[in-house]
């Protein structure tokens, strides 16, 4: 029986077979990786983004509301750079079905094209080649031709979606030369794909390897024994549906939950949308939490872990307490125990866990705003892939000045912190992080997962690569060589100073090796060595 009528329970249902089929099929994005080295994470990225709006649209009716509650959903579980696109798709297609309980094709007609606008306009220097041309050429069609029905329409959607997929490397060099098609477009045509089934009754068929990745966390019972004491409260997030029974759902103050929470812990965010209200927060009692919360309405999810146990949420080992605001705060991603303390070292005052195949969510960063306390916060992504999500992140914040600083590599942080000077007018400091960081140069040294033919260079698989930028720079079988090489490149010998960090992978050795090597021919340098702990790079090289 043909489709003809979009409505919010059958939204709803597509979207949650199209966030199945995607993370069935999310390690084959991953692996569409321009480097072949293993950071690919715009699969994982979209998976977590697209979840984050199927689950926020629980038992909704309206398309209106189903529509709004998916983008705000994704809004705040967006990571990486492909996943706040995606974010923005359907933040347009919400704006395009606003006030409409039900949708023709018409409506649908104009909710992508709605889509497509809000997505360009979300990216400050549109890139074509990727989601976001797989996106436009695929609405282009839509508005093209008359339809019958849903099935037929998105049907034919997928049709041209895959034609542009395959055309994105003649649009963009980068990844013609590393044989690939964009990640955020194949991202993009699983779940139109997995909606398709939704839409004509099939399921998809999720993979025993996919149902174990949702299973619950193993915890390790030994970080908190009959002798040890609560320090750090438990992370609880619940999902409220406010009910007419207990309350008005339109008049309920997200406001007066705040304050209620600012008495039970800390970094609170809470958001409401239409009748379902989503909080976080940091407390030693959580049940006061789910007591107040209850007062309103009923639960749809409740998550509340000790975070004692929760190694990826404590900053470094520690969970600091929420002491007086401040003037001015620091805030930085990071991943590695010993990056991470560095960075303290030199004076961020909040560390964001995350990095390559590790990117936070808008929700992370806005607790990380929330714990900086601070009238003015400085934001620091150290990741291409991250600058979006802390834009969008600083906009949806409210309680602070967020500012945030186009870092792209660690060497960029580095450089800013080393010159940090938190005195004088926010737009004064803003400018001299940004400028602190010109004439830094990062090289990151790791292994290959795949043979490619990049700039050049004939690269085997498990060689070890030098990346500057976005240019695979040297290739070779010892790491020491490799690294050598794109330091080289790198033109130390009219630099100042090189920072040597070492991954937790790194080969033994490789990173004094290095150090001697670079002290010998480059007798003005200053070295220096700290051991990161990060994945991925063995090494990352600084020079300023």
């Amino acid at each position: 029986m043909a489709t003809t009528c979009l409505t919010g329970k059958l939204f709803i249902d597509m979207l949650r077979s199209g966030a199945a089929n995607l993370e069935l099929h999310s390690s084959e994005v991953n692996d569409l990786n321009v480097f072949p080295i293993p950071d690919g994470d715009t699969g994982s990225n979209m998976t977590l983004t697209v979840q984050g709006g199927a689950t926020a649209t629980v038992n909704t009716d309206s398309l209106s509301d189903a529509a709004s509650g998916a983008a705000r959903g994704m809004l705040l579980s967006a990571r990486g750079n492909s996943g706040v696109i995606l974010s923005q798709l359907f933040e347009g297609a919400a704006a395009g079905f606003k006030g409409i309980a039900e949708a023709d094709l018409k409506d649908v007609d104009r909710a992508c094209q709605k889509a497509v606008e809000q997505a360009y306009s979300s990216v400050i220097d549109p890139t074509e080649g990727t989601i976001l041309t797989v996106a436009r050429e695929t609405s282009e069609m839509i508005s093209s031709r008359d339809f019958e029905s849903l099935e037929e329409l998105l049907e034919a959607a997928i049709d041209r979606a895959k034609v542009s997929l395959e055309h994105t490397p003649e649009l963009l060099d980068v990844l013609k030369k590393a044989g690939v098609v964009d990640s955020g477009g194949a991202g993009l045509i699983y779940i139109l794909e997995g909606m398709y089934c939704a839409l004509t009754g099939k399921a998809v068929q999720t993979s025993s390897s996919v149902q174990h990745q949702n299973a619950p966390k193993t915890v390790n019972t030994d970080l908190f024994t009959e002798d040890s004491v609560l320090e750090f409260g438990y992370c609880t997030e619940v999902l409220v549906r406010l009910q007419k029974i207990k309350c008005d759902p339109e008049a309920f103050d997200i406001n007066e939950l705040i304050s209620f929470m600012s008495g039970l812990g800390d970094s609170i965010v809470a958001l409401k949308n239409g009748s379902v209200v989503k909080l976080h927060v940091h407390t030693m009692t959580p049940y006061k939490v789910l007591e107040y919360c209850q007062r309103y309405g009923e639960f749809l999810t409740v998550k509340i872990e000790n975070m004692m146990l929760q190694h990826s949420e404590v900053i470094a080992g520690e969970e600091e307490k929420k002491g007086e605001r401040t003037k001015y705060a620091v805030a930085a991603v990071a991943t590695g125990e010993g990056l991470k303390k560095e960075l303290t070292d030199m004076g961020c005052n909040v560390i964001i866990d995350g990095g390559q195949t590790s990117n936070p969510s808008a929700s992370d960063l806005l607790a990380a705003f929330d714990k900086a306390n601070a009238d003015t916060v400085f934001v620091l992504p150290n990741n291409g892939n991250i600058l979006l999500t802390a834009k969008q992140a600083a906009e949806l914040y409210k309680k602070s000045d967020v500012r945030v600083i186009p870092t792209k590599t660690v060497g960029d942080c580095i450089s800013v912190l080393s010159m940090l000077e938190l005195s004088g007018e926010p737009d004064e400091i803003e400018a001299a992080m940004t400028e602190s960081m010109q004439g830094t140069v990062t090289a990151e040294i790791s292994r290959s997962i795949r043979a490619a033919e990049l700039n050049g260079l004939s690269i085997r698989t498990g060689e070890y690569i030098g990346i500057i930028g976005k240019e695979v720079v040297s290739a070779d079988t010892d790491c020491l060589d490799t690294a050598a090489a794109a330091l080289k490149i790198m033109e130390p010998a009219d630099r100042s100073a090189l920072m040597i960090i070492r991954g937790k992978n790194a080969p033994k050795g490789v990173s004094e090796d290095l150090a001697a090597m670079a002290r010998k021919k480059y007798r003005r340098l200053e070295v220096c060595e700290i051991e990161g702990g990060q994945d991925i790079y063995d090494l990352i090289l600084v020079v300023n």
